[in-house]
């Protein structure tokens, strides 16, 4: 279970970590037309959700590594759950409902990281 929270951690980290940098750093036009959505909400929603998926894949990794208050890899893993719900009830709004699988699968990933690290095999401090 160890190794499967381990490798589910840095794939989300990964994936999360890539779209949150995206988010932060690209032009707001290349984020236009990559995505449509971006031209919806505004430049500072866009800003603020690619933070909260930065901050969320650091959360996801950086606590366990350093067994600093580990338990804050699954409250990131949490987060990112609620990040992913939001994100799907916001497509849904707007018909886009192609963009679901990729929340679901995402949200229900990072709730097995927060169930995980929660319950199942929890990370001892140092």
């Amino acid at each position: 279970m160890n190794i499967a929270l381990w490798i589910v951690q840095v794939l989300l980290a990964l994936a999360f970590g890539f779209a949150g940098f995206f988010k932060v750093s690209a032009p707001m036009t290349e984020l236009i037309a990559k995505m449509v959505w971006p031209g919806a909400v505004g430049e500072p929603v866009v800003r603020f959700i690619g933070a909260s998926e930065l901050t969320g894949a650091i959360g996801l990794l950086l606590p366990s590594i350093t067994r600093i208050k580990p338990q804050l890899s699954a409250l990131a893993g949490a987060g990112l759950v609620v990040v992913m719900v939001l994100a799907a009830i916001f497509h849904s709004t707007r018909g886009e409902f192609q963009a679901l699988p990729i929340n679901l699968v995402l949200g229900g990933l990072a709730a097995f990281v927060a169930w995980g690290r929660f319950k199942k095999a929890p990370i001892a401090p140092r």
